[in-house]
């Protein structure tokens, strides 16, 4: 390995990455984050500094020029969120040439990000989406009346990100007019400035959501698909919609994957960026469609079940941007379960039975992104056993309804 891997964030996302790097090259990652936060305490598989202003664009060009200055040779360069990601376009001219990085137009990487951009942007193209409304909270005075129940989500993720307050959430499920004026009014207060998105909500249990990823080289092909059902997602306030549990090439409704995934294909090869991207979506039993809630222009955060189907994100991006490699197209078929929650916490929330029989009977191989067998080290061992004791507290405590 005559490279390094840079990865920007300390999320579980961060993580994984690390763990995907070591996986493939026994050597460790380093890390560059604002927050010490616990996914990547205490581990043996990465090394990490932190900055506390990383967050501030200036600042982060400066810190990576000087990491990049400070390590001559290559640097795969690694976002794990929007923020980064987005620094990373803008400012392509501005950071050291060792820094090897998707390219993306700083236009086409907002057109995915903030949400309003999105919808009314690919509203015709081979995806289905939503029905969705848009409502800016500075300007719009008249609450339209939705049908209940709706969804209330920021149009701009990046700003709303940046933004802490009481009540917080990163969706808001919605049952009534009162609740959604309540709602609004509550974001408004918090200093957010941007659209709102309204948007018509899928009935249907957590097993209804889907998880695509996808990997388009630097020649514009897409080179890796999966496409997975999740049984269960997290339940706290800042985690609702993303994954907790979920298996790659199950679909136990009527819905056709496979037209769904040719659409995919062809989308993201027309959209002309290079990368990796998550896709999420939401299977409409009353139109046997699935609907696209979000691109998300990088991994995701439950993107590790990947490797063990022989994709190592990482490695991945190695062939392609440091080696440049041709990459054989991976249509990933085989089935993997990838849970962050003990098997109980599943037994009890998921409703999807069929869903609930296929997990436990993989359960035994499962894939489990925060627990690394070669990251040897007590303390965090002790951190995941009580971080998988905490599941059971959170699920119990949710106020969040399918």
């Amino acid at each position: 390995m005559n490279f390094q891997v840079l990865i920007i964030g300390s999320d579980a996302n961060a993580y994984y990455m690390a763990r995907a790097s070591y996986e493939a090259y026994r050597k460790k990652a380093h890390l560059i984050a604002k927050n010490r936060l616990a996914f990547t305490k205490f581990s043996n598989i990465l090394t990490i500094e932190y900055h506390d202003d990383l967050w501030e664009e200036e600042a982060f060009v400066q810190i990576l020029n000087q990491y990049a200055k400070d390590h001559p040779e290559k640097i795969l360069t690694i976002s794990t969120n929007e923020t980064y990601s987005l620094f990373l376009a803008r400012n392509q001219q501005k950071l050291r040439e060792n820094l090897i990085f998707f390219h993306q137009e700083e236009k086409k990487i907002l057109s995915l990000m903030n949400k309003e951009l999105f919808y009314k942007t690919y509203k015709n193209s081979c995806l289905s989406f939503p029905e969705t409304y848009y409502f800016d909270i500075e300007k719009d005075s008249i609450i339209p009346t939705m049908n209940y129940p709706m969804i209330v989500k920021p149009a701009n993720v990046i700003s709303y990100n940046h933004i802490q307050f009481e009540g917080k959430k990163k969706i808001y499920k919605i049952k009534s007019q009162k609740e959604l004026e309540k709602t609004i009014a509550l974001i408004k207060k918090s200093g957010y400035k941007d659209r709102l998105i309204l948007q018509e909500f899928i009935s249907g249990d957590d097993s209804h959501l889907f998880d695509c990823v996808v990997y388009v080289d630097r020649n514009l092909k897409v080179k890796v698909i999966s496409f997975a059902q999740i049984g269960i997602q997290e339940r706290t306030k800042s985690m609702v919609g993303n994954a907790a549990a979920l298996i790659n090439s199950l679909n136990t409704f009527d819905g056709d994957s496979e037209t769904s995934k040719k659409n995919i294909i062809k989308f993201m090869e027309n959209l002309g960026m290079n990368g990796f991207f998550e896709i999420d979506m939401k299977y409409d039993e009353k139109t046997k469609e699935f609907k696209v809630l979000e691109i998300n222009a990088r991994q995701g955060r439950c993107s590790y079940y990947l490797v063990p189907l022989k994709a190592n994100l990482v490695k991945i991006m190695a062939e392609d941007l440091i080696f440049h490699h041709d990459l054989p197209f991976m249509d990933l078929k085989e089935k993997v379960l990838l849970s962050f929650i003990p098997k109980k916490v599943l037994i009890k929330y998921c409703s999807n039975e069929e869903f609930k029989k296929e997990a436990l009977r993989l359960w035994k191989n499962r894939v489990s992104p925060m627990q690394c067998p070669l990251d040897k080290n007590f303390k965090r061992f002790l951190m995941m056993k009580k971080r998988l004791w905490h599941y059971h507290k959170e699920y119990e405590n949710s106020d969040w309804e399918e």
